[in-house]
């Protein structure tokens, strides 16, 4: 096996901690990246550090606030600073709102907007200018199957946020293919149990306007919305699928790596969707005689 240096975003819990230790005990340096290590993440890089020493891998901690620019830069140079290079971007930071629509402010759906889309913004322009000058690189995106399949309501600033993260992630391959970094978009889809999203998901800041759905005929809706989603999941539903996911694309060589990758216990069509929105785009390329962009250059 080839070892390389991992960069996680969102490592504190979910797919973000589960794939972490999975690629760290695979045999990787992982930098587990979270907020705040030194106070209210401190018990979950105390827990990654006894790990790490318990089991011999090379799981580290990394204080790295994807909401901030200077603190992706200072991540990354840390990361260089210690083990010299940076192989592999997992874009796994994300946060999740949970209500009508219209009672979100504005505000509301930018924060969203920032932490899941932004936040792989800030990090690709501290990791990238390395993985360019290396000529080598991976980025794994973690996408969601509702970009391209089954989207209940209330869920509105998160999915969309998602898609311009799942768009953008398109247009990065594109544009690093020929610098020799790869590019994989992993897409879960909805996981009840097993992570935090739910649990920590944000709620609208206009009450009034969130008390006249309650009030109208969208009343119960949420718990309605959540008890569906909850009943499709299959029991046996295991996130640590998406870990497994992401560790099989790290250890596959260099251009063999698939561009998208479905862990879909629900089964909501996405990949479907996804198979016919990227043959689309691949034929386009096709048409105006840039197909080399669809797959990575070999530059070492």
């Amino acid at each position: 096996m080839n070892k390389k240096t991992i960069l996680i975003t969102g490592a504190s819990s979910g797919f973000g901690r589960i794939t972490a230790e999975a690629l760290a005990r695979a045999g990787h340096t992982v930098y587990a990246s979270m907020r705040d290590v030194a106070g209210r993440n401190a018990g979950n890089a105390a827990e990654m550090a006894q790990l790490s020493s318990g089991e011999k891998i090379d799981l580290r901690a990394l204080e790295l606030d994807v909401q901030s620019d200077a603190s992706a830069e200072a991540a990354v140079s840390e990361i260089i600073r210690e083990s010299g290079h940076l192989d592999v971007v997992v874009h796994n930071a994300g946060h999740m709102m949970f209500g009508p629509a219209e009672a979100f402010t504005p505000e509301q759906f930018a924060q969203q907007y920032d932490v899941n889309v932004l936040g792989t913004q800030r990090v690709n322009r501290a990791a990238l200018p390395h993985m360019r000058a290396a000529k080598q690189g991976l980025l794994v995106w973690v996408s969601s199957s509702s970009s391209a399949g089954g989207t209940p309501p209330y869920l509105s600033p998160y999915f969309a946020a998602k898609a311009a993260m799942d768009a953008l992630a398109v247009q990065y391959a594109r544009e690093l293919s020929r610098w020799g970094i790869e590019t994989s978009i992993v897409v879960p889809g909805a996981f009840t149990r097993g992570t935090n999203h739910f649990a920590h998901s944000g709620r609208p800041a206009d009450e009034a306007r969130l008390a006249e759905y309650e009030a109208g005929p969208y009343k119960g809706f949420g718990e309605q919305v959540q008890k569906a989603f909850a009943d499709i999941v299959p029991e046996d539903a295991d996130v640590a699928g998406v870990a497994e996911a992401i560790v099989n694309i790290v250890d596959t060589p260099f251009g063999s790596r698939p561009f998208r990758v479905h862990y879909d216990p629900t089964q909501d069509g996405a990949d479907v969707g996804f198979a016919v929105l990227d043959r689309v785009r691949a034929e386009m390329l096709h048409r105006v005689g840039l197909a080399d962009l669809l797959n990575p250059a070999r530059l070492v």
